[in-house]
């Protein structure tokens, strides 16, 4: 199965200051502010929603295509991603912007001091899905992540006019779009990917029941943090599948990704709903278990054990096999 992944890249620039933000801070001179911390620690991060999920389907054996606006300062990331099968061929390369970047410094008290920059991401508006589609020889699946707003909506109609099946992922760009906006992006999607917050805020906004948006969409996969996730296709009964025993937790940054790659893979290997979405909550652990969203490693054995542990021999059977037989995971 050929899926192509829209959306974000981003790398993270995460700094430790010594100390507190607070004592910087002078009561009644707030309206006039200049400071500068000195951190002792600086650590760069790969990142962005599209990046994340297209390396989660990389390392399970397939070779999706990523769709997403850089800057011309991506090389090294572009050559991280391709060692780890995700096709590039397709990332528009803006001449103006840089790659979108998070900055954040931390202090002592865990207080944060952030900005984000978008950078060439805005570009991504500019990105024809029906070039990408043609080129690159068809897509039979595409999934829509958080990327600038009027690129997710381009994509969903090109997706729907062009008869590609397309997940939506809305997630934390649903706080900057409006209720049409959110309806043109899920309606006629294969599959919706939620966590519970952001379920309630696609209700607020668009002025939908869970029936109508149930209405709207094939498969409905709801993520509920500790408690698992649900996955609602029509016509069939809900599946519930608990989250994947973990043996460390150091950072849940990128677990939603990793998620979704393990839940797509799933479906390209021709799984059940079930299965599809034990092997994206044993990949969000696996994230979970580490530092950055890219930087968990398995192979065929450790993977077949891990899924064993928490969900059984037999379904660890079926998941290994079916991506032996229809991916290149090793």
């Amino acid at each position: 199965m050929r899926i192509g992944v829209a959306g974000s890249v981003a790398t993270d620039h995460l700094m430790s200051f010594p100390g507190h933000f607070k004592d910087s801070l002078i009561e009644g001179s707030l309206e006039s502010v200049s400071l500068s911390f000195l951190v002792d620690e600086l650590v760069i991060r790969r990142g962005g929603c599209a990046a994340n999920i297209a390396f989660g389907l990389g390392v399970l054996g397939l070779n999706p295509i990523l769709i997403a606006a850089v800057g011309a300062d991506w090389k090294e990331y572009e050559a991280w991603l391709q060692r780890h099968r995700v096709n590039t061929d397709f990332v528009h390369v803006s001449n103006v912007s840089h790659t979108a970047r998070f900055l954040c410094t931390t202090d002592l008290d865990h207080n944060q001091i952030a900005s984000f920059y978008p950078g060439a991401m805005s570009e991504a508006n500019l990105i024809d899905l029906a070039h990408v589609a043609s080129k690159s020889g068809g897509l039979d699946l595409v999934i829509i992540t958080p990327d600038d707003p009027q690129a997710m909506i381009n994509h969903s109609e090109a997706a729907r006019a062009l008869g590609i099946p397309f997940a939506a992922d809305p997630s934390q760009q649903m706080a900057r779009m409006s209720g049409e906006q959110i309806k043109l992006l899920i309606e006629g999607a294969e599959y919706l990917f939620t966590n519970e917050y952001e379920s309630a805020l696609i209700c607020q906004k668009t002025g939908w029941s869970d029936a109508d948006i149930a209405s709207k969409v094939n498969v409905r996969i709801t993520t509920h943090g500790a408690k698992g996730a649900t996955v609602q296709r029509k016509g069939a009964p809900t599946v519930s599948v608990g989250v994947a025993h973990e043996r460390a937790k150091l950072d849940p940054t990128g677990v939603g990704d990793a998620f979704r790659s393990g839940f797509l893979a799933g479906v390209a290997a021709g799984l059940a709903d079930e299965q599809s979405a034990q092997l994206g909550s044993m990949l969000a652990t696996y994230v979970l278990e580490t530092q950055g969203t890219q930087e968990y490693r398995f192979n065929q054995s450790e993977l077949h054990g891990r899924l064993s542990e928490s969900y059984g021999s037999t379904h660890a059977d079926e998941i290994i096999q079916a991506l032996r037989s229809t991916t290149n995971f090793q």
